[in-house]
């Protein structure tokens, strides 16, 4: 698992300087990302495989996006508003149904 979550924070630094265009050529971002240029390439494979629509701008030497773009890859909480809360639950408030589950 810490192998997964070591590529998921790698793919999202890359994307960082993507959107920033500032990775350099592939040599340079590889010695950034602390990584060899082969796996660069993979990571871009992989970005393209994604959907990502990142290309080489050879005019500022750095990779970047057609179109503006983010990856994010994890698990993020989000508020639900009176009217959502009531569609999950069934038309129960959510604090009765806490009173309910307790027994």
């Amino acid at each position: 698992m810490k192998q997964l979550t070591k590529q998921i924070a790698l793919l999202e630094r890359m994307d960082q300087l993507v959107r920033l265009k500032a990775t350099g050529r592939p040599k340079q971002l590889a010695e950034r990302l602390e990584v060899s240029e082969a796996t660069v390439f993979r990571m871009i494979e992989t970005m393209k495989e994604l959907n990502a629509p990142i290309y080489y701008d050879l005019a500022r030497q750095s990779y970047s996006y057609s179109e503006p773009t983010a990856f994010k890859c994890g698990f993020f909480l989000k508020s639900l508003d009176e009217q959502a809360q009531r569609n999950l639950t069934g038309g129960i408030g959510f604090e009765n149904i806490k009173r309910l589950l307790k027994f």
